[in-house]
């Protein structure tokens, strides 16, 4: 198993991996169809955005996460 310290950064190369995997296949279907050769050419597109996605992620996280922060309500202030 991998220590729970890691987390955050699986979480990150997991998710961004997906979404890549699926924005990468859109990208790649609407600019070439399912022309011959579509697979290579989609895990090329899908391994190129990968390795921006993923620092991205880790780098743009603690942002989204203290703007969720400010846009959500915790109990405490929904019972007052």
């Amino acid at each position: 198993m991998i220590p729970a310290r890691f987390e955050p950064a699986l979480f990150g190369l997991l998710l961004s991996g997906l979404m890549s995997l699926v924005v990468s296949a859109i990208s790649t279907w609407r600019s070439a169809g399912l022309a011959e050769g579509f697979p290579g050419l989609w895990l090329g597109a899908w391994l190129a955005s990968w390795l921006v996605a993923f620092p991205l992620v880790l780098a743009i996280a603690p942002i989204a996460r203290r703007a969720v922060r400010r846009l959500v309500r915790t109990n405490e202030e929904v019972t007052r």
